[in-house]
């Protein structure tokens, strides 16, 4: 249990729900129940032999991995995150974007194409 808790607490592994019945009541239907990173990635990955074995065998393709793989956690949360406040039927949500900063679409810059997911 505690590796299932790590994968959540490095944001491995975010906890969210989807109910799309709220937007008939004007909620928000993305309910995100994960708070922010507080364990950093390797923590997570390297109790896991399949990372570990790869770090042995190969440790700058890991490093390099992982900082990938800490990037993509972190494009993730925001993503989530603006999700999570977003205005349903112009009615904010959630609280405003933290210090005042103008909150940016993600979505649009998340390359979700074949190519990329290595599908073609």
């Amino acid at each position: 249990m505690e590796q299932q808790k790590a994968a959540v607490n490095s944001g491995y592994w975010p906890l969210f729900r989807y109910n799309p019945d709220l937007a008939k009541q004007h909620k928000n239907p993305f309910q995100l129940d994960s708070r922010a990173a507080t364990l950093p990635l390797k923590d997570y990955i390297y109790n896991e032999t399949r990372y570990t074995m790869l770090a042995k065998s190969n440790p700058e393709e890991a490093a390099r991995l992982l900082k990938l793989a800490q990037e993509d956690v972190a494009s993730r949360w925001k993503l989530y995150d603006y999700l999570a406040h977003e205005p349903v039927n112009g009615a904010p949500t959630g609280p405003p974007p933290r210090g005042g900063e103008k909150m940016i679409d993600l979505s649009k810059s998340i390359d979700l194409s074949t190519t990329y997911l290595g599908l073609s």
